[in-house]
């Protein structure tokens, strides 16, 4: 499994994904943020979920034509249906071979960034038969792999309004509350910023030693809100037990 989660606010985007791959019984570390190498005001990056060698194959094909066609996508809505393309002609490759192994075609990725003229910054999600919706500002974020155990506190706090430092900070605990839950989400955690109209992705990794003490803290405010919550709505019930 995995946790990829890309949050569009006012002032930009901000994206978390964890590197843990799992092999049968082994795990081991890699990126599943791709950043395209591309020129000028073509700025994004993508992220994914599913079989690795699917993802790969993908990215590699769609890369390709990046390096024949960037000219060609001033939207980024073009460069989704270019990679959607491309996922598709994986799919007739290895779709019925995965199916002979009992394996699902099961890429879920988020496409982010701005190209030159896209009014403001981009989010799609693009399911695995090519088809995508972009997200928009009433519910401004996307969550691929393991995606249950983080959308609480999200759905909660985050608000398209919110400054990118809060969402960070969200998207933190989104991530935090997905690993407590689940066996295939670990860290090193990779962070990718992207400021509006900016035309610049800044990207960061993050080892469990890096935020462990803010770990420590939430565990901690967390304790203490429950202990401060007012208790007298309980006393119906603990009343019965005298």
């Amino acid at each position: 499994m995995t946790f990829c989660l890309t949050m569009k606010v006012k002032d930009g985007l901000v994206g978390l994904a964890d590197t843990m791959i799992t092999s049968g019984t082994s795990c081991s570390t890699a990126t599943k943020v791709i950043i395209p190498v591309t020129t000028g005001h073509h700025t994004f990056y993508i992220m994914s979920s599913g079989l690795r060698s699917l993802r790969d194959k993908a990215v590699t094909y769609f890369q390709e034509v990046i390096d024949e066609e960037t000219s060609n996508y001033n939207k980024l809505y073009k460069a989704v249906n270019a990679f959607a393309k491309q996922l598709r002609r994986v799919a007739h490759e290895d779709k019925m071979y995965l199916k002979e192994s009992n394996l699902a075609f099961n890429i879920h990725t988020l496409v982010a960034g701005q190209l030159e003229d896209d009014t403001e910054h981009k989010l799609y999600l693009l399911y695995p038969e090519g088809n995508w919706i972009e997200v928009g500002n009433s519910s401004p974020y996307a969550i691929i792999g393991n995606s249950g155990f983080g959308k609480p506190t999200l759905n909660m706090s985050l608000r398209y309004e919110s400054s990118m430092e809060f969402a960070l900070k969200v998207g933190f605990l989104a991530f935090n509350a997905t690993k407590l839950s689940a066996t295939d989400v670990n860290y090193p955690l990779d962070v990718v910023l992207y400021k509006k109209d900016s035309y610049k992705i800044v990207s960061h990794r993050f080892k469990r030693d890096d935020l462990n003490k803010y770990v420590k803290l939430w565990k901690k405010s967390i304790l203490t809100t429950i202990n401060e919550l007012p208790d007298e709505w309980m006393k119906t019930v603990f009343e019965r037990l005298n």
